[in-house]
């Protein structure tokens, strides 16, 4: 079956998954407040989550990364690694997650086919982590990541989100933190969202200031490989892990576009900041649907535009990552 292109020749192998948009955490830059219920909450159930990834699949994902919210908030999220992992043409299982519930699972996890994991780890400092997060549970959240290295994935990775005058001075410290350890740090730009202009412009900083200064410590550019994301990443001869930046802003930064999503009450999102997904779930309650769910991902990806507009300041309707996966 034809793979899933856009009109701008972009292939598309790898779907975000949203399970969920609750999460038990209070970031700052997503979900300050905490999590709000608004009514009765339907996300997808783990039969419309497996036509979802069937669907994909057969249009040539090959890469299905399970998000939220918090992902493992799920109390079937063990059945949804297996299904993932145990459909056809899928070749990678991942997750993103703020790490709590990791210490226990991290083993039976890798073992039910989960294959890469990437933590959200805003800072290595105990109280600027918790400023940030607005949870306690930083030592926890490390634990995990020494039990996911344990478990022997594939890729470990640590998401931290940049932010002036919080973390953006502590490169040092997360570099001695990969010096031993084979972990990748992606270093991600603040996104401004439906949360306003004011957080953002207070503490966004561009990821060209942590270039600069890896490119002065002697870290070099890896070259990009053919289906690899809009990260840039560094490595350096006397670290064993690496670092990567994810800068949005940065010229250029759609052209490499390869993922699309799916958020937790099945709407596909073409890009992390439209002003509404697409409704799939009309065709997510029986089998019998799957040729016309196949039909309406190509219909749909005719509308894919060539870039964001962030930087005409057009964020869309999200409120906050949390709501359609990141």
């Amino acid at each position: 079956m034809t793979e899933l292109q856009d009109r701008y020749g972009r292939e598309f192998h790898y779907l975000r998954l949203s399970i969920t948009d609750a999460c038990n955490f209070k970031c700052q830059y997503c979900l300050p407040d905490g999590y709000q219920r608004s009514g009765k909450s339907r996300f997808l159930s783990v039969d419309e989550i497996g036509r979802v990834i069937r669907a994909f699949a057969t249009v040539g994902t090959r890469k299905i990364r399970i998000t939220g919210g918090e992902p493992t908030l799920r109390k079937d999220f063990d059945q949804v690694i297996e299904l993932a992992a145990n459909t056809p043409g899928i070749d990678t299982v991942a997750t993103t997650t703020n790490g709590y519930r990791l210490p226990e699972n991290a083993h039976r996890w890798r073992q039910l086919g989960l294959s890469q994991i990437n933590v959200s780890l805003d800072s290595l400092d105990e109280k600027l982590f918790r400023q940030i997060t607005g949870d306690g549970r930083q030592q926890k959240v490390l634990d995990g990541i020494e039990a996911a290295l344990d478990a022997d994935y594939h890729k470990v990775k640590i998401n931290v989100v940049l932010l002036n005058e919080l973390n953006a001075h502590q490169l040092p410290n997360f570099l001695e933190y990969i010096r031993r350890r084979p972990v990748d740090i992606r270093f991600i730009e603040l996104m401004e969202t439906g949360l306003g202009q004011e957080y953002f412009q207070r503490h966004h900083v561009s990821g060209m200031v942590i270039k600069q200064q890896l490119l002065a410590q002697g870290w070099t550019e890896d070259p990009r490989g053919p289906v690899d994301g809009p990260a840039q990443n560094f490595s350096h001869p006397d670290y064993q892990g690496r670092i990567g930046l994810i800068m949005p802003y940065a010229k250029d930064f759609c052209a490499t576009c390869n993922r699309l999503r799916v958020s937790a009450i099945g709407k596909l999102h073409l890009c992390l900041f439209t002003e509404c997904g697409v409704e799939l779930r009309d065709l997510l309650g029986h089998d019998d649907h799957q040729a016309a769910l196949v039909a309406r991902l190509h219909q749909q990806l005719k509308q894919k535009t060539e870039t964001h507009q962030l930087h005409q300041g057009l964020t869309g309707v999200t409120q906050h990552l949390a709501s359609i996966g990141g």
